[in-house]
């Protein structure tokens, strides 16, 4: 079987297709956004539609969607690559709270913040329970919603690929499983039965697969492999950073027991100049012990 090079897991072509500053692009993503924030798309506009030229040089890539809707409503879309569960929630949740402060509010109410949505689209199982998106909010620990929904200005979506069930019947699986089935497969093009029955008789997917198309085989394999190197680099560096507060954490741990050290040496030598002067005073070795706590044998080894 003959497999594509083009892979919508890669983020690079996430953007590309889905961000392109052309209509086939645009109206690529608007069936996307309509599809899973499960809210008529009119009108969107993709605001760093640029695709990086030079993307060799690029020390860490963020090849996020930054979509503004006709309403002003603002969502980062992304596609995580490195399939990894370390630190996504504290991720998102930055992205979030990132793009809703970035908001221009100078001599307005806070009334007129607009709604800011996070959709992130990665292949792992991170939230438990069997819904493959799931919508966060701010909420109290009994699931008390901070502010009322009509007025929840902000909103992260996820969409965890890897809960789709990819052995389910096509006519058995709704919009939302059947774009992430193409997400996952798209690869295989019309070797996949799947695939195949979709890209003919359904527009959507018609659409997606002529974005995909539109990537040349030779140079979309370069992409990957400069891309997967990029990635690989960001991994070791953070790796890196990780090793270093590691041992920032050792050396720390071990200057405190240094100053712990020391303070008791410090004690102790309060306690040997105070023996020293009882003794001076005439005291018995007994009565030093007794006021003291200490056995004789600790007293004669603080005096050494």
């Amino acid at each position: 079987m003959l497999t594509r090079s083009a892979n919508l897991l890669n983020d690079f072509a996430f953007k590309y297709v889905f961000g392109e500053d052309c209509k086939e692009a645009n109206d690529a993503l608007k069936s996307l956004l309509t599809v899973f924030l499960e809210r008529k798309v009119n009108h969107v506009v993709v605001k760093n539609s640029e695709i990086v030229k030079d993307y060799s040089k690029m020390k860490s890539p963020r090849l996020d969607l930054l979509v503004e809707f006709d309403d002003r409503t603002m969502v980062d879309l992304e596609m995580q690559l490195r399939q990894t569960k370390d630190n996504l929630p504290i991720r998102f949740s930055y992205y979030l709270a990132r793009l809703h402060g970035s908001q221009e509010l100078e001599g307005k109410y806070y009334g007129e913040l607009k709604e800011t949505i996070v959709l992130v689209f990665f292949n792992v199982n991170l939230i438990d329970n069997n819904r493959m998106c799931n919508t966060f909010t701010l909420r109290n620990e009994e699931g008390l919603s901070f502010v009322e929904e009509s007025q929840d200005r902000m909103k992260l979506r996820t969409v965890e690929m890897a809960k789709l069930d990819l052995k389910k019947p096509l006519k058995d699986m709704n919009e939302q499983e059947k774009m992430i089935y193409y997400f996952l497969n798209c690869h295989k093009g019309m070797d996949d039965s799947k695939i195949k029955v979709m890209i003919e008789s359904d527009g959507v997917i018609q659409m997606l697969e002529k974005r995909v198309e539109t990537i040349s085989d030779d140079g979309w394999k370069k992409i990957i492999e400069d891309f997967q190197k990029l990635h690989e680099n960001e991994e070791r560096m953070e790796l890196q950073l990780e090793i270093e507060e590691a041992h920032k954490q050792v050396e720390d741990a071990h200057k405190q027991v240094e100053d712990a050290n020391k303070q008791v040496e410090q004690k102790n030598q309060e306690i040997k100049q105070m023996i020293q002067l009882m003794l001076t005073n005439g005291m018995s070795l007994e009565f030093i012990s007794k006021s003291l706590s200490k056995s004789e044998d600790e007293i004669m080894e603080l005096l050494k």
